[in-house]
């Protein structure tokens, strides 16, 4: 019996008591997230969950408290699910959850400051302008060359992203991006291999599981070739030769702690063609879990089964006031 096999066993899941399954939520993701959490409801059912579907669109949070709600599995997606804020409701409402907590979920969906605080730590992630104008689009693009990334800074799933090729489609390209956000990413492009890579756990527990490299039609890992077509190959094992593959894991647990992240997330990485180096793009802490998701599709190369991993990570939510008080509680023991 594996470590992970060992931890599923010894959850007892009418212990966890009432569990809401928070999907849908009012982001542009909404679609997805009702897909992702559709999957995750039944998944914790199958293993004797006493789950509930909530949707925050459509009912008050404060309603969990009132109905006895013991904890919470984050399935919702974008705006209002996964950038801190219903983290904090939850945390007034002193009902553990799932993921990150209040500041890495915030931090996390800003990629200028994720990539910020990567760069502090002396984490490779491609260079970047933020612009809020057609003209500043037009001069990263001159700065940073092609083709160029433009995309907005705090959105999911590739929503509002244009690939740039000449610097006459700066001006859509930007416009297209601040539809979403009011700030806008230009981000160098780099070209090799695409790649994603999900991890579990917290601080020295953390790791990472098997790395998914992704080849999209034409190299276009849009919307719709994520969740709607199965056009888009997935390859895992990845392919990579087993010491880069291992230097990737190795890297985006790096780039999970320094976040702060706990409980699950997954970052995508780009690795050049031209010297192996690896990018770092972003991270996820409210990643997908539908039929075409990366994270249950890397799990199950390590064999761990989507009902297992709902399992596990539900098991993990926790507040952030919580692991404060432990934290202070640890250090107060002499």
């Amino acid at each position: 019996m594996s470590q992970f096999d060992s931890k599923i066993e010894n959850i007892d899941s009418a212990a966890l008591g009432k569990v809401a399954v928070l999907m849908g939520g009012s982001s542009a993701e909404r679609e997805v997230s009702l897909m992702s959490g559709g999957g995750v409801l039944n998944a914790l059912r199958s293993r004797g969950v006493d789950a509930h579907a909530f949707d925050p669109a459509q009912a008050d949070l404060g309603e969990l408290k009132a109905h006895g709600y013991a904890r919470c599995f984050i399935a919702l997606h974008g705006r209002h699910g996964e950038d801190g804020t219903v983290q904090g409701a939850l945390e007034l409402l002193g009902i553990p959850y799932t993921g990150p907590g209040v500041l890495a979920s915030s931090v996390s969906m800003d990629k200028i400051m994720t990539k910020r605080i990567w760069r502090a730590d002396g984490l490779p992630t491609p260079d970047w302008r933020l612009v809020a104008s057609a003209d500043e689009t037009a001069r990263a693009f001159q700065e940073l060359g092609a083709p160029m990334i433009v995309k907005p800074a705090r959105e999911g799933s590739t929503l509002g992203l244009t690939r740039v090729s000449s610097i006459g489609q700066c001006e859509q390209a930007y416009r297209l991006a601040a539809r979403f956000d009011p700030e806008v990413l230009c981000e160098q492009f780099i070209d090799g291999d695409e790649t994603t890579c999900p991890v579990l756990g917290q601080g020295a527990a953390a790791s990472a599981l098997p790395l998914i490299r992704i080849v999209a039609p034409e190299g276009n890992y849009d919307y719709q070739n994520k969740y709607f077509t199965d056009a888009t190959q997935y390859h895992c094992p990845s392919g990579l030769p087993e010491h880069e593959e291992q230097a990737i894991r190795e890297l985006v647990v790096q780039a999970y702690r320094s976040l702060g992240c706990r409980g699950w997330a997954r970052a995508d990485i780009m690795v050049r063609a031209s010297d192996r180096q690896p990018f770092l793009l972003e991270i996820n802490t409210s990643p997908g879990m539908t039929g075409h998701s990366l994270v249950p599709m890397s799990a199950r190369a390590a064999g761990i089964s989507y009902e297992d991993l709902c399992l596990h990570i539900l098991a993990g939510a926790s507040l952030d006031a919580l692991q404060g008080r432990a934290a202070c509680e640890a250090g107060a023991t002499p």
